[in-house]
Formats: structure tokens, sequence, C-alpha cells
């Protein structure tokens, strides 16, 4: 009777016995070959120590999230390429670091400038102090008393422009500017008052 034949199984590790030298370089070459990282992947374990290191540098941890956050997103365009670098944190990396010198080079530039023009800027003098007692007094008067007195002595309108304007006769016009000088002089007073008494004594 003759013997059906043998089925015999043939494994890696049976190849790499009989072959070692071919055998090998067909599995090193099998493990070499890997799926690349995924962006998720890469940006979650990296996103806070890139944040880290920019943050040294700028001094600003918003500035360095923002320029790290910016870096992911070129990255994130061009992945598939990023992703066969040997090292694609490194280039997310330098990209982030060419972002954070450039942002500081125009922050500096900027701020040059100001300088600049807070310097050339001409210095102007603030209000004397009788004008800023007479604005103070102003605000005292009531509302129509106060848009004579301005109208009349500081806009130099006369009295009728001001009665038509304000549509009232001119006679109201005129007690509301007799009303305003003497509450004005009545609250200026106590000021030229002191004023004088000080002058005395010396």
């Amino acid at each position: 009777m003759r013997m059906p034949p043998r089925v015999v199984t043939v494994t890696s590790e049976a190849i790499a016995i009989a072959n070692p030298a071919p055998a090998r370089a067909r599995l090193e070459t099998a493990a070499a070959v890997a799926d690349p990282p995924s962006f998720d992947d890469v940006y979650a374990a990296n996103f806070a120590d890139l944040t880290v290191q920019l943050y040294a540098y700028f001094g600003d941890r918003q500035e360095a999230q923002d320029v790290v956050q910016e870096a992911f997103c070129r990255a994130l365009t061009r992945w598939r390429t990023v992703a066969e670098y040997d090292d694609p944190v490194a280039w997310v990396r330098r990209v982030a670091w060419n972002l954070a010198v450039s942002r500081w080079r125009r922050a500096r530039t900027a701020l040059n400038f100001v300088r600049r023009q807070r310097l050339d800027e001409p210095q102007l003098e603030g209000p004397s102090p009788e004008r800023v007692a007479l604005v103070a007094a102003l605000a005292t008067l009531p509302a129509a008393q106060r848009r004579a007195v301005v109208l009349h002595y500081l806009a130099d309108l006369p009295v009728a422009e001001i009665a038509h304007r304000e549509g009232v006769a001119e006679g109201t016009v005129k007690s509301w500017l007799h009303r305003g000088r003497a509450a004005l002089a009545e609250r200026l007073r106590p000021t030229e008052t002191i004023t004088n008494e000080e002058a005395r004594r010396d």
C-alpha cells in the first residue's frame, strides 16, 4: 500500500535555520518598513514639551502656544511628507523656533519705532491750575447756564445767536449768563481769597 504524501509547513524560523543569511536580511527589511507615526499621536505626545521649550525662549506662554500650534498646523498640511522624515518632531520644532524668532524680530522693530515716535512727539503742557478750576466750576452749573457761558465766553457767540440755538428769548440767555457768572465767581472766590491772604502774609 502506498502512503499519502507528507505535508510539510515551512515557517520563517525554518527558513532561517536552513539558510540564515538571506532569511535574516528579509526579516530585518520587513521590520524596518513600519507605518509612519500619525499626526494625532505626534501632536499629543509633543505639544506640551515644545510649548515649554518655546516658553523658555519667549517668556510668554501664550505666544509659545501660538507658535507651536502654528507649526503643527503647517505640519498637518504636509503630514504625508513630514511623517516620512527621520524625526518629524524636529521639523515641527524648527518651524516653531523660526516662527518665534520672526515674531520677536517684528516685536523689536515695532518697539523701536514706537520709542522713536515718542521721542519725536512734541511735549504738550497740561492745563493750568486756573483752567482746571474753571472747568470744575462750570461742571457745577445747571446745563442751560453752562451752555450759555461756554458759547458766549469761550466760543464768542452773541446773545442773539445763543437764543436762536436754544429756542429761547434773548432776555433768558442774559439771565443765564448773569446767574452763571455769579455762580462761577462764588465758586472761584475761595481760591482767590486764600491766594490774596497768603500774599499779604508774605
